[in-house]
């Protein structure tokens, strides 16, 4: 039993927590030609610009519904490995939240990273410009 109990702790901590980064650390983290990932809809891409160099990957739809398939297909193209780090990112960190735990949590991605703050309080509030494609 005991060694049951072990097996399942340490299977729990292979599991690596959903990490934030401020701007500053993303751009860095990009510059090592780290994925990032902006899980926004078409809109709001359109409204508000994209950090430059980001890869536009919806996930979450403007109903709130999950697009799945199409997400973790092109993540796939990006991420080959589930030890490879890479940054999401959303309006305001709402969504890569729930995202980034379920990458995590169910699907054994071990470094996840999320703008802290979002596009809006993690980037644009702190003065950092976008691109409209």
């Amino acid at each position: 039993m005991k060694k049951l109990l072990l097996l399942i702790a340490l299977s729990y901590s292979l599991f690596a927590e959903l990490k934030e980064v401020n701007a500053q650390t993303l751009l860095q983290m990009q510059k090592q030609n780290i994925p990032v990932i902006d899980i926004r809809t078409p809109q709001e891409w359109k409204e508000r610009g994209i950090i430059k160099g980001a890869h536009k990957i919806m996930f979450f739809t403007p109903n709130g519904g999950a697009e799945v398939p199409n997400f973790m297909y092109k993540l796939g193209t990006l991420v080959k490995d589930k030890n490879q780090p890479f940054i999401i990112y959303c309006a305001h960190a709402n969504r890569t939240k729930k995202l980034g735990q379920w990458l995590s949590d169910k699907l054994g991605f071990k470094k996840v990273y999320e703008l802290k703050g979002g596009i809006e309080y993690g980037w644009i509030d702190k003065g950092f410009k976008t691109v409209k494609e």
